[in-house]
């Protein structure tokens, strides 16, 4: 700065030094701020049906190590979805008794993965008595779906199920869901509740209302009998 200048015309100049250095700082700033709140957006969904009968107490979910709830999920709960970035997650599950599971999904842009943990016994070795683990059935989304389709998932023991569906008319259709796997079938159903039945007993009706694909979940309780839960699905799934 020059010596001879005014100290009035100084003392300018050094203020709008000191103010053009904040606005920089105070920009510098705020896309920082802004590039972290992008990244941390949620922009695809993980949704979680507890299946794990086995054990006491509730399901624990952790992803990437925090506790989405810590009074955990009962049996047959399901959370809605769960808001992440699209990047991979490593998520486990937790149930007392039963040995904990563990996954890591890869999620995309408005992709929702529905994860089903469930319980499997593994037999007794020389060094293991026999136990419970935790496995996870993964469903992706693949296409979109347009009308109302029935989906029927099963994690239950049975090695093969029989679905009745009942329409609007009375009639009844037929599927064989196959464990661990996904069948799917027309929902000729417009509003109301669809009847339905597994092995011949029937299970709570099918809540219907606009077009989507209508996901019923099947699943042993502690005594072994099928229970259901449902959520619906602007997609169709499929077993990963």
């Amino acid at each position: 700065m020059d010596p001879l200048m005014p100290p009035n015309l100084k003392l300018k100049r050094l203020m709008k030094t000191i103010f053009n250095i904040l606005l920089i700082s105070v920009g510098s700033c705020c896309l920082a701020l802004a590039q972290k709140n992008a990244s941390a957006s949620p922009t695809g969904f993980i949704r979680v049906v507890n299946g794990v009968a086995q054990g006491v107490g509730t399901i624990k979910v952790l992803i990437d190590g925090d506790d989405m709830r810590p009074k955990g999920y009962n049996l047959g709960e399901a959370t809605g979805g769960i808001g992440l970035s699209a990047a991979s997650h490593k998520v486990t599950f937790k149930k007392e008794g039963v040995k904990e599971g563990t996954t890591n999904v890869t999620l995309e842009k408005d992709q929702t993965v529905t994860l089903i943990p469930f319980a499997e016994k593994v037999p007794a070795t020389d060094q293991v008595p026999a136990h419970y683990k935790i496995q996870i059935l993964r469903l992706k989304q693949k296409e979109v779906e347009s009308g109302r389709t029935a989906s029927f998932v099963s994690v239950s023991a049975i090695p093969e199920i029989k679905v009745e569906l009942q329409d609007e008319e009375g009639k009844f259709t037929t599927i064989y869901v196959k464990r661990l796997s996904v069948a799917e079938t027309p929902l000729n159903y417009s509003q109301g509740y669809a009847p339905a039945k597994v092995n011949g007993d029937s299970i709570k009706p099918i809540p219907i209302g606009g077009s989507g694909n209508y996901v019923v979940v099947l699943f042993d309780d502690a005594e072994g009998k099928i229970q259901s839960i449902y959520f619906r699905d602007f997609k169709f799934l499929s077993a990963d």
